[in-house]
């Protein structure tokens, strides 16, 4: 998982700290609504397994499916 300290922080696309507004569960499944679109996935496969469980289940869904191109900082 590449969820990182704030200390270690490396360039991407795109960078979210978990800490902040956009740590927000809801904040995190809306971004993940639009990435899904812009990299034309299937939402819905994406959306139940993000919901089916915890916040850190949610994270782990968001590292697989996005971490190429998004990286979470706590």
């Amino acid at each position: 998982m590449t969820i990182k300290s704030i200390g270690e922080k490396k360039q991407r696309n795109c960078e979210i700290d978990l800490t902040g507004p956009n740590g927000n569960a809801f904040a995190l499944i809306g971004m993940a609504k639009e990435w899904s679109k812009q990299l034309s996935r299937k939402w819905e496969p994406i959306q139940a397994e993000m919901m089916s469980g915890d916040y850190e289940n949610l994270l782990a869904v968001l590292e697989r499916e996005f971490g190429d191109f998004v990286t979470f900082y706590r």
